[in-house]
């Protein structure tokens, strides 16, 4: 009961907040410009994993240096989750060449061509990208793309080392500014643990070995630190702030 009470709530509080870093500061974008420059590519697309509830180009765009007319054109289609990119990530774990831009829809029929020559008329001609993850399993895509031919093993793999880098450092910055300003004790993040779970401060105080009184005292506190009105918008808070 517990634990569908919790997940119940972590649901509802996910649905309905953003992801915890959006956006790369410049000196991130300028890391990444670097890594493209270094490897001999033009262009580079750092993206949230497309998603069922987040499928969108311009939902999941974090940072590229694409050609704006490029960007607002693309944005506006429903491609980038059906993508030939995409859809090779979603086999595999390795990192992948397209001998072409790779971002548009290979249909059997003909429809959803309509980027074929665009990305190559931009200066995208072929595409190097993989996926990676973050410490709290955040999936993410990596795109490099430009005129060069097919890197050997050491360049992907320093590539991919560089991005593994540029990712550490991005999630870290973004924990920074979302870390509430008070560090919240442990005996705060359980009493929070419980409420989230949908038990009353006496019920909190019977598994715990608590009085009621200590309890809400800790709850109180909780939500001072979280700047929260109340204990859903401390256990709201606490979730995003991945304490629980």
């Amino acid at each position: 009961m517990m634990r569908e009470s919790a997940n119940i709530v972590r649901r509802s509080v996910q649905d309905t907040l953003p992801p915890v870093v959006s956006a790369l500061s410049a000196s991130h974008q300028r890391l990444l410009d670097e890594a493209a420059k270094k490897a001999g590519f033009e262009y580079f697309l750092m993206a949230h994993f497309p998603r069922g509830d987040s499928a969108g180009f311009a939902d999941n765009r974090i940072a590229s240096n694409w050609p704006q007319a490029l960007v607002d054109e693309y944005s506006g289609a429903d491609l980038f989750h059906r993508s030939q990119i995409v859809a090779a990530l979603k086999q595999t774990n390795m990192p992948i060449f397209c001998d072409c831009a790779g971002f548009d829809v290979r249909a059997a029929n003909g429809e959803d061509k309509l980027f074929d020559n665009r990305f190559a008329g931009h200066g995208l001609g072929r595409t190097f990208a993989f996926s990676l993850h973050d410490a709290a399993l955040q999936h993410y895509i990596f795109a490099f793309s430009g005129s060069r031919a097919k890197l050997s093993r050491q360049e992907s793999m320093e590539l991919v080392y560089g991005s593994m880098q540029i990712l550490e450092v991005f999630v870290r910055h973004g924990k920074a500014a979302e870390a509430p300003a008070e560090r919240l004790s442990n005996r705060e993040i359980e009493c929070l643990r419980w409420s989230a779970a949908g038990k009353s401060s006496e019920e909190i105080a019977i598994i715990l070995a608590l009085s009621t009184h200590t309890v809400a005292s800790y709850l109180k506190s909780a939500m001072r630190k979280l700047n929260s009105v109340n204990r859903m918008q401390a256990v709201a808070r606490a979730f995003r702030y991945r304490l629980l």
